[in-house]
């Protein structure tokens, strides 16, 4: 995309959003503002989530301390939040440096924001830090950190949306894309946020399913081995006696 091409996005981004004294233009009542944020938002998280996830599964194979786990999952949460808001800008007709730069200002506080709300609610939850993978309540304190989370980011991104700024520079963007995405840039996964959030959902539930087949499958296996030796135990006294 030519460097006109790009300026023009931009500036269709900003009348897309706002009028000049800040406020909402015509074509984005509060409703339709509310739905932008309602899609950045998910989307921001689906990135996080998916980072967050893999530094866990990463830390615990690699046996990195907790510290650095956390550290490694946040880092992954910012790349994976990235790319996924990237990936449509390059398929529209940016370079990846220019849609970097982009997503850089639009997608910066809002992953910050999820990023410190969800570690900080993760580690309050007594255990959740140390439980593993398969284990219920780390998939439960996911839940509900990543749902804490959404929440405290939604209104950053509505601001943001209020303002002319976060989503709204990428919107317009989308909105200069050419009708027909030719050479390599038609591989891009062009992925929506409700597609993402349920694959999300859909992750996350068969999770928490595994490990709870697993906690049931350990317990029932202890049980028979249990009533083994007390029954062994049994016929040991009465040979003895």
């Amino acid at each position: 995309m030519s460097p006109e091409r790009q300026t023009a996005a931009g500036h269709d981004a900003d009348r897309h959003a706002n009028r000049p004294d800040g406020s909402p233009h015509e074509g984005h009542t509060m409703g339709g503002i509310n739905a932008m944020a309602l899609s950045a938002t998910l989307h921001c998280l689906t990135g996080c989530a998916i980072g967050e996830i893999l530094g866990l599964v990463l830390g615990t194979a690699m046996g990195l301390s907790t510290g650095w786990t956390t550290a490694l999952a946040v880092l992954l949460a910012f790349l994976f939040g990235y790319t996924l808001s990237t990936f449509p800008l390059v398929k529209a007709g940016l370079g990846a440096g220019a849609a970097l730069s982009v997503v850089l200002a639009a997608d910066t506080l809002s992953i910050a924001t999820m990023e410190v709300v969800d570690n900080f609610v993760m580690a309050v939850i007594p255990g959740a830090m140390e439980a593993g993978l398969v284990n219920s309540i780390f998939w439960v304190s996911m839940m509900i950190a990543l749902t804490a989370a959404f929440a405290a980011a939604y209104p950053v991104n509505r601001y943001l949306l209020h303002r002319g700024k976060g989503h709204a520079l990428t919107h317009g963007y989308h909105r200069a894309a050419p009708g027909q995405v030719t050479g390599a840039r038609r591989f891009i996964p062009d992925l929506s946020t409700a597609a993402l959030a349920a694959a999300l959902v859909a992750f996350m539930l068969g999770g928490l399913t595994v490990s709870v087949a697993a906690e049931l499958n350990n317990s029932n296996d202890t049980e028979p081995l249990t009533h083994a030796r007390a029954a062994a135990n049994a016929r040991h006294v009465l040979t003895s006696a």
